[in-house]
C-alpha cells in the first residue's frame, strides 16, 4: 500500500472513528436527554400535583376548622354558607358522633367524597374533602365537619394547566382503565392508558408514538388515581440522519484526507475542554461551532445539552425555594406540639431531603456543658467504635460542632486531613447551624441550646450558601420546638410541686400512690409509706411568726430530700405534714429511714429570724407513722390511712419517734387455731435484727381516731398533749438498727415524670 493509502487509511481510522462514535454519542445523548427531560417534566408535574392537592386540602381543612369553631348549630350553618359563598369549598357537611348528617350545604355531591388523609379504595371520586373533629368547649367530641371541593373536568383541567402536562383521572369502578375525566386527545388516549396499565408503581413508561407516561397515586395525602403524560421531543428520523451524516463524512474524508487531518483535531480539543469544564461544575462552558459537519453538529448538540441542564438546575433551585416556604408552614405546625423527639426527627429528615445530605444529627446542650444527640440519620459506620449514633456526646467548644455551639456562628466547609475530634462522626464535608431560644426568651442563657449538623452532600460537592440558608430555617423550627417543650414541662412541674418546699404536692401524691401500688402489686414487691408530722409546730408559728414557720418547713424538706434515695418520692401533704413513698422497701428498711429522718431533724436545730429580726435557734422533732403495702392494707388509700393512724400513735406515745402500723388480719384456714401475733417461737432470740414493733395505744385519745373521723381540733389536741399522759412505753424507732443493703442517701426526685425503680433497701 502506498503512503497515501496508508495515510488515508490512518486518517479514516483516526477521523472516521471519532465521527462515528460522535454520531452514536449524539444519538444516545439526545435519546437519553429526551427521556431524562420528559422524566423530569413528569416528576415536576407530579410534585406540582401533590403540592396543589396538598394546598387544596389545607384550604378545605381551614374551611372546616372555621365551621367547627362556631359553638352552636346556627353559627356553624352560617359559617358553612360563607365558606361556600367565598369559594373556599364547594360543599360543607356536619355530622354527629354516630355519623348522622346534622347539616349539609345545598348543591353538594351526595356520595363519592374522598378524604385527603385517606387512601383510595375504589369507586368514583366526585369530591375531595378534609375532615376535622367537632368538640364542645370542654373538649368532648360532638361529631365532625367536612369541607369538600368538586372533582370534575374543570378540576382536572386546572391540574393540567398547573403542571403543563396532560392529566387523566381514573375511575376503577368498572375495572382497570376506566376514565373519569381526562385532558388527553382521542388519538393518544388509548396508548396512554395501555402504557399506564403496564407501569410499575410510579415508574415512567413510553408509548409507541414517543409519549412518556407516569401513573400517580393513590397514596396518603394524594388519594386520586391520576395518569400524567407528556410528548417526547426526539425526532423519529434521527437515526437515519445520523447514518447519512456518517456516510457523507466518510466520502469527504477520502477526498480531503490531508486537509481534514489538520482541521478535525481542533474542534475535538475544544469539545474535550468544554466537557472537562462541565464536569468541574461550570455550566457556562460552550463549544464554538466552526462548521456544519458532524463535529459541528456534535458541538451544537453539546451546547444545547448544557443549556438545558442549566435550565434544569435553575428549576430545581426554584423548587427548593418553594420547598423552604412549605417547610416554614410545616414548622409553625410542628411548633405547637410537645413531642420533642418526633419533631426533631421530622426536622432532621426534612433538612437532609432538602439539601441532599447523606447524614445528619440534632444535638442539644445539657447542664454539664455537653452536646447530647437527640436523633441521627445515616451515621452508621461514621461514629467512633462503640458509639451509638443515637447517643452522640460532644463537648462544647471542641471540634466543629462544639465550636458552633460555643460561638453561636454557623460553619460549613470541608474537613481538613487529621484526627477526628472526640465524639464527632467521620465526614468529608459538613454544614452546622446553631439554634437558640426565641427572641425575648434567651436573656441570660447560653448562646446556643443545640446544633443541627449535616454531613457529606450527595455528589461530593461542598455545601453552599443556599444549603446554609435552608438549614437556618430548620434550626429556627427546632429552637421553637425545644422552647415549647421546656415551657410545657416547667408548667407541668409547677402544677405538681409545692412552691414553699419544692416537694411534690398532694395532687401528685394521689397519682404516685396509685401508680406505685399498681407497680408493687404487679411485680410482687413491697411499698412503704412514711407520714411525718413536725411536733408542736403550732408553737413555732405562734412564737416566731409564720415567716419563721415557713423557714422551718423549707429546711425540714431539704433534710428529708437528703436522707432518701433517688427513687423515693417526698410530698408535702399539707401544713406541717409530709409523706414519703419508699418503693421496694419493707418495714425494716422503712424503720431505718424513719430513724435517719428523726435524727436529721433532732440533732441539728434550725436557725430562723424571729419577730425582731435576730437569729433564733429552734429545736424540732418529728413523729412518723409507717405502713407497708400489702402487709397493712390492700389499697393505696388504706395504706396511707394506716400510716396516718400509726403517726398519731407515735404522737400519743411521746412524739419524736415512729410507729409501725398493725398488720391487717389474714384469713385462717378451717380447723387451724389462729396464731398469737405477740408470741415468739421457741428457740428464737429477739435482738437488734428483729423489726421494731409498735404496741397498740393504752387508751383512746383524739390521736387514735381514724383519719376519716379526725378533726383539726383533734389533731391540734394530739400535738399539744403531754408525752407522759398518753403512753407509758418508749416511742418505737429511737433505737432501731440499720438493715444490710440499704442504699446510701440521695436526693428526692423532681420533675413531671416518676423516677425509675431501683433495688429496695
Amino acid at each position: 500500500m502506498t503512503l497515501r493509502g496508508r495515510l488515508t487509511a490512518a486518517f479514516l481510522t483516526v477521523v472516521l472513528g471519532p465521527v462515528v462514535l460522535g454520531a452514536v454519542f449524539v444519538g444516545t445523548t439526545l435519546s437519553t436527554v429526551d427521556r431524562s427531560r420528559s422524566t423530569e417534566r413528569l416528576s415536576l408535574a407530579a410534585s406540582a400535583v401533590r403540592t396543589s392537592i396538598d394546598a387544596l386540602c389545607q384550604q378545605l381543612r381551614a374551611a372546616a376548622d372555621a365551621v367547627a369553631l362556631r359553638p352552636d348549630p346556627a353559627g356553624r350553618a352560617g359559617a358553612a354558607g360563607q365558606v361556600v359563598s367565598r369559594g373556599l369549598a364547594a360543599a360543607v357537611l356536619v355530622t354527629d358522633r354516630a355519623g348522622g348528617v346534622t347539616y349539609a350545604t345545598p348543591g353538594g355531591p351526595a356520595t363519592g367524597w374522598q378524604d385527603c388523609a385517606g387512601v383510595r379504595t375504589g369507586g368514583p371520586v366526585r369530591a375531595i374533602s378534609a375532615r376535622v373533629d367537632l368538640r364542645d368547649p370542654a373538649g368532648t367530641p360532638l361529631g365532625a365537619v367536612a369541607a369538600a371541593e368538586l372533582v370534575d373536568p374543570a378540576f382536572v383541567a386546572r391540574l393540567a394547566a398547573v403542571t403543563g402536562v396532560a392529566v387523566t383521572l381514573l375511575d376503577d369502578t368498572a375495572g382497570p382503565g376506566r376514565i373519569a375525566h381526562t385532558t388527553e386527545t382521542d388519538g393518544v388516549r388509548a396508548a396512554v392508558l395501555a402504557a399506564a396499565g403496564t407501569a410499575d408503581g410510579e415508574r415512567v413508561t413510553a408509548t409507541p408514538d414517543g409519549r412518556y407516561v407516569r401513573r400517580l397515586g393513590p397514596a396518603p395525602g394524594q388519594p386520586l388515581p391520576l395518569v400524567l403524560s407528556v410528548p417526547g421531543g426526539q425526532s423519529s428520523g434521527l437515526p437515519v440522519v445520523l447514518l447519512g451524516a456518517v456516510l457523507l463524512a466518510a466520502a469527504l474524508a477520502v477526498l480531503t484526507a490531508w486537509r481534514l487531518a489538520r482541521v478535525t483535531t481542533r474542534p475535538l480539543v475544544e469539545l474535550a475542554g468544554a466537557v472537562d469544564r462541565v464536569a468541574g461544575g461550570d455550566l457556562t462552558a460552550r463549544v464554538p461551532v466552526r462548521s456544519r459537519d458532524e463535529i459541528g453538529r456534535l458541538a451544537a448538540a453539546f451546547n444545547r445539552m448544557i443549556r438545558e441542564t442549566a435550565g434544569y438546575v435553575a428549576a430545581l433551585t426554584s423548587s427548593r425555594d418553594q420547598l423552604r416556604g412549605h417547610l416554614g408552614v410545616l414548622g409553625d405546625t410542628l411548633a405547637s406540639t410537645h413531642d420533642l423527639q418526633r419533631i426533631l426527627r421530622v426536622i432532621l429528615h426534612s433538612a437532609i431531603a432538602a439539601t441532599g445530605a447523606r447524614a445528619g444529627a440534632v444535638l442539644l446542650r445539657d447542664d454539664a456543658g455537653m452536646l447530647v444527640g437527640q436523633c441521627a440519620e445515616g451515621l452508621a459506620g461514621r461514629c467512633p467504635a462503640g458509639t451509638d449514633p443515637e447517643e452522640l456526646r460532644m463537648p462544647v467548644g471542641a471540634g466543629v460542632v462544639g465550636a458552633v455551639a460555643a460561638t453561636g456562628e454557623p460553619q460549613r466547609g470541608r474537613v481538613r486531613p487529621g484526627p477526628t475530634p472526640p465524639g464527632e462522626p467521620w465526614c468529608e464535608t459538613y454544614v452546622a447551624v446553631p439554634f437558640t431560644a426565641p427572641a425575648g426568651e434567651a436573656a441570660g442563657r447560653d448562646p446556643a441550646v443545640g446544633v443541627l449538623v449535616l454531613y457529606d452532600r450527595l455528589g461530593g460537592d461542598e455545601f453552599d450558601d443556599d444549603d446554609l440558608a435552608t438549614l437556618r430555617t430548620f434550626a429556627g423550627h427546632a429552637a421553637v420546638a425545644v422552647e415549647n417543650v421546656r415551657v410545657h414541662e416547667e408548667a407541668q412541674r409547677l402544677s405538681l410541686t409545692d412552691p414553699l418546699t419544692g416537694l411534690w404536692n398532694y395532687r401528685y401524691l394521689r397519682e404516685s400512690l396509685r401508680r406505685e401500688v399498681e407497680r408493687a402489686n404487679r411485680f410482687g414487691r413491697m411499698l412503704s409509706i412514711l407520714v411525718l408530722d413536725l411536733d408542736r409546730f403550732k408553737i413555732v408559728n405562734d412564737s416566731y411568726g409564720h415567716a419563721a414557720g415557713d423557714a422551718v418547713l423549707a429546711e425540714f424538706a431539704r433534710r428529708v430530700r437528703g436522707e432518701i434515695r433517688e427513687v423515693d418520692l417526698a410530698f408535702r401533704q399539707g401544713g406541717e405534714e409530709f409523706v414519703v413513698l419508699l418503693p421496694e422497701t419493707d418495714a425494716r428498711g422503712a424503720a431505718t429511714v424513719a430513724e435517719r429522718l428523726g435524727a436529721a431533724v433532732r440533732e441539728t436545730p434550725v436557725v430562723v429570724a424571729g419577730h425582731t429580726g435576730t437569729p433564733t435557734t429552734i429545736t424540732m422533732s418529728v413523729s412518723i407513722g409507717i405502713a407497708v403495702y400489702p402487709d397493712h392494707a390492700g389499697t393505696g388509700t388504706e395504706v396511707l390511712d394506716a400510716a396516718d393512724e400509726a403517726l398519731y400513735a407515735a404522737k400519743g406515745a411521746g412524739r419524736d419517734g415512729y410507729r409501725v402500723a398493725t398488720a391487717r388480719p389474714r384469713p385462717v384456714p378451717a380447723g387451724e387455731a389462729p396464731a398469737d401475733p405477740t408470741a415468739v417461737p421457741a428457740g428464737t432470740a429477739v435482738g437488734d435484727d428483729d423489726p421494731p414493733r409498735a404496741g397498740p395505744p393504752t387508751g383512746p385519745s383524739a390521736a387514735d381516731q381514724p383519719p376519716s373521723h379526725r378533726t383539726p381540733a383533734d389533731r391540734s389536741a394530739a400535738d399539744r398533749a403531754p408525752a407522759d399522759g398518753a403512753r407509758t412505753e418508749q416511742p418505737t424507732g429511737r433505737h432501731a438498727v440499720g438493715t444490710p443493703g440499704v442504699t446510701q442517701p440521695g436526693g428526692a426526685s423532681s420533675g413531671p415524670h416518676p423516677p425509675r425503680q431501683s433495688r429496695g433497701r
